[in-house]
């Protein structure tokens, strides 16, 4: 409970710490998803939905981590297309081009492991994000993947669009190209095998992991799968759009 009410100040409050103290930092992910569990009841709302951090190459680089986290979305951190987001303290100052599933069917934790086909199932549609991410950490590359699970796998902001056209059931995700711009700025591209091999493959390895975790996956929570494209930079001031192709576009901005 205390190293939760730690990071959650700080979440609510803008502020950085080194680490959490040694007495109460987690030792494996048991613990770590344990005090992220309580950022639910401290926000007195559901969670809106579930993300997967690092489920890139770069996406690991840039936290410092071998392989992919979770985290919580929690309601008052979603915004919906072309909203203007307050840039704050953030210190990350990245923006990730996302595929999001909504979830049609509750997936309650099971003995054995979820199948791609049993997960894409439930899936009732599929919709454009872009993930906003933060630590509460000031070295967030440095403090390993217990306490970043902690931390909420970094999550802090999202901006999901509406569901996509129902074509995307006929393409392959992992061939899908991606673009995150910034006006009068940079692009970076990307593709949907960056994400695990396959936005699908990303979406039921989180299913497995909630599963292994005894958390089940409700119906109708969104679950963000990481980002396709490097993440891009950002600043206040900046809009960014992220375009994936036929299937829409989305936008955003920071005051």
């Amino acid at each position: 409970m205390e190293a939760a009410k730690i990071i959650w100040d700080c979440w609510q409050n803008g502020k950085k710490i080194k680490q959490l103290p040694k007495k109460i930092s987690p030792n494996n992910r048991s613990e770590s998803y344990a005090i992220q569990s309580l950022y639910e009841k401290f926000s007195g709302k559901p969670i809106f939905g579930w993300k997967i951090a690092a489920t890139s190459l770069d996406g690991q680089k840039h936290i410092g981590v071998s392989g992919p986290l979770v985290g919580r979305i929690l309601h008052d951190r979603v915004f919906s297309p072309n909203a203007k987001l307050n840039f704050g303290g953030n210190k990350m100052a990245v923006a990730e081009p996302e595929f999001a599933f909504r979830i049609g069917m509750t997936l309650e934790p099971k003995n054995t492991k979820y199948t791609i086909e049993e997960v894409m199932n439930s899936v009732d549609s599929l919709h454009p994000s872009i993930e906003i991410p933060d630590s509460r950490f000031e070295n967030f590359a440095l403090v390993g993947e217990n306490q970043l699970i902690a931390d909420n796998a970094c999550a802090h902001e999202f901006v999901i669009g509406p569901a996509m056209s129902k074509k995307w059931k006929l393409i392959d995700l992992s061939k899908h190209i991606v673009k995150i711009s910034v006006l009068n700025g940079m692009t970076n591209e990307g593709v949907g095998s960056n994400v695990l091999g396959d936005p699908k493959i990303a979406l039921t390895w989180l299913v497995n992991e909630l599963s292994q975790n005894n958390i089940t996956l409700f119906k109708g929570m969104i679950v963000s799968t990481g980002t396709c494209a490097k993440p891009i930079k950002i600043q206040k001031g900046d809009k960014i759009t992220v375009d994936y192709g036929f299937l829409g576009t989305l936008s955003t901005s920071f005051n």
